[in-house]
């Protein structure tokens, strides 16, 4: 299924309240419901994708998760449309639909109520910020850091029970892993709150851990940023993310540049900009500059009769492409400055030299005045 945003599938701002969330989702449903709109395959597909975006956005883990790192972080979470949703998520649907339509949510998602079993999850993905500077974003670096994440208890080894201890049968449920009530006409089934749908409970939880399975850790890790990491990309480690449950893979960890602004450069994907201050005398004589890059400084050659805002190129000085297809360029603008506090002398020698280029102070040249014409309409 094609993924959408899911803000825009319930028609709500990014920062909309859960209750307005509800409304949302209750109006699409409603309107899109297979019992209203029989036969119509793209009705169903998007009261399918409305339940979806509601099940996402309703809850504030997952809403926080889908707002920093889209629908790729929610796939890490576990999260794979309809098989992501749980018995809660189907409760909440019935609680906000079920009195206006005869349906089994089960029957419209191809999702089975009875028990099922508890598959091992995935552990959770985790993300940091780290701050570089422009010249280990542009050749890249090792660096440590450390990590406070979960890993699997030393005690029960992530088995959530004491042990020598093993599970009961929920008695609730009676193991069925799932709970029927009349509602009208219809009997209504229901994964088991209490057991979570798996039909079993921990009677004797591990003391180390409470009954998680995990314990809090710190960590100490080597990380590798590539040469040509730009200011807010995201690097994905993967399986230096939390430990998940016994028998289920670890999780990611996300690593997001944040590159530290230069005092020269400026940068453009994989160029660096920069502005140079040329005298009045340089720019009209030429002259030789030593400019500073990233390793060693570059000579570039000024040729007499520079303007301000001309731009000369420093090939294959700039950032070192991510795919390894090359090298940008420094682009190096030039702002002539105009000289100010001018002694008598100096002035009569400006003056002498206007008259000799046959210059005339008082007037203003009508090329200017026709270029300034031109811009402003």
């Amino acid at each position: 299924m094609e993924k959408n945003d899911y803000y825009e599938i319930l028609e709500v701002q990014r920062n909309a309240a859960s209750e307005e969330i509800k409304k949302a989702y209750r109006r699409m449903a409603l309107k899109y419901h297979p019992d209203r709109n029989p036969n119509n395959k793209e009705a169903e597909e998007k009261f399918k994708k409305a339940a979806e975006a509601y099940s996402v956005l309703i809850d504030p883990e997952k809403r926080s998760i889908y707002d920093r790192f889209g629908h790729d972080g929610l796939r890490g979470e576990g999260f794979s449309g309809f098989s992501g949703f749980n018995s809660s998520v189907f409760e909440d649907f019935e609680d906000i639909l079920g009195n206006f339509f005869s349906f089994s949510f089960g029957d419209i998602f191809g999702t089975q109520t009875r028990k099922r079993a508890h598959y091992p999850q995935r552990g959770r993905d985790l993300a940091l910020e780290l701050e570089i500077t422009l010249e280990e974003a542009a050749f890249g670096l090792e660096k440590e850091i450390n990590l406070n994440r979960t890993e699997l208890c030393p005690v029960c080894g992530g088995s959530k029970m004491r042990p020598g201890t093993q599970k009961s049968s929920c008695p609730k449920c009676q193991g069925r892993g799932q709970t029927r009530y009349q509602q009208g006409f219809f009997t209504v089934s229901r994964g088991c709150t209490y057991c979570h749908g798996t039909g079993e409970i921990i009677t004797s939880p591990c003391e180390d851990c409470r009954g998680s399975g995990g314990v809090r850790r710190k960590k100490e890790l080597k990380i590798k940023i590539p040469a040509g990491v730009d200011d807010s990309m995201r690097l994905r480690i993967q399986g230096e993310g939390e430990a998940g449950d016994k028998g289920a893979p670890r999780g990611d960890l996300y690593v997001i540049t944040r590159v530290k602004k230069h005092d020269f450069f400026e940068r453009k994907e994989n160029n660096l900009f920069c502005q140079v201050l040329l005298s009045f005398t340089q720019a009209a004589l030429g002259t030789t500059l030593n400019i500073p890059t990233l390793e060693e400084d570059e000579t570039l050659k000024i040729p007499a009769g520079t303007q301000t805002g001309e731009f000369f190129k420093i090939k294959g000085k700039g950032i070192k492409d991510l795919e390894h297809r090359g090298r940008g360029d420094i682009f190096v603008e030039v702002t002539v400055q105009t000289p100010v506090n001018l002694n008598k002398e100096q002035k009569e020698l400006l003056k002498k030299f206007s008259e000799s280029r046959g210059e005339d102070l008082e007037k203003t040249d009508r090329k200017v005045i026709k270029k300034a014409k031109k811009f402003f309409h």
